[in-house]
């Protein structure tokens, strides 16, 4: 099985910060949040941040983003609508069947983006939209859990990210794959 980081992976960028843009236009009173979104993605890219501090930070950022939002399936597809052309081609030309993608965004947003790759397996983090807070936060060890609870005999032949914070992950795949816009290194 090939598994798969999402931003910077096979996205080209961070989707929360254009996800934040788009909720932006509808609520202007959340650009307060962008020093904050700023600040804690450069401690998650740098391995700078535990996991606990990462949760604080993403409940207190789901909280203010999900301040009048009205619909997450409609808000998926709008934004996906807009910022699909951002994938990375190469996967295109390795996609298998098995492939799964694990990311610490959130599920609502990896599932239309997924279908629309023709993925059917994802794991992300996961919102209770209706209480505005994290039920399962996906990132670090996390993402390990996640992925051996509901793939319990499955092995990953193949890890690809853009991160050392998916060094868990990275610790139980077969080979690694550092991917830095869209070209791929070996690492292990």
């Amino acid at each position: 099985m090939n598994v798969y980081d999402f931003d910077n992976t096979l996205y080209d960028g961070e989707s929360i910060l254009q996800m934040f843009s788009t909720h932006l236009k509808r609520n202007p009173g959340i650009i307060l949040y962008l020093p904050f979104i700023i600040h804690g993605l450069y401690k998650y890219k740098h391995n700078k941040m535990t996991e606990e501090e990462m949760l604080a930070r993403c409940s207190r950022l789901v909280k203010g983003l999900l301040r009048g939002a009205q619909d997450a399936e409609a808000d998926a597809a709008a934004f996906w609508d807009k910022y699909e052309h951002r994938l990375f081609p190469y996967y295109k030309f390795q996609q298998r069947p098995d492939d799964l993608v694990i990311s610490a965004g959130p599920e609502e947003s990896l599932r239309e983006i997924c279908k629309r790759m023709g993925i059917s397996r994802y794991i992300g983090t996961v919102v209770d939209e209706e209480a505005k807070t994290i039920e399962f936060f996906c990132f670090g060890s996390n993402k390990v859990k996640a992925f051996r609870e509901r793939y319990p005999n499955e092995q990953i032949d193949n890890f690809y990210t853009d991160s050392m914070s998916d060094k868990p992950l990275m610790d139980i795949a077969r080979h690694v794959f550092l991917v830095k816009k869209g070209w791929l290194k070996q690492i292990k």
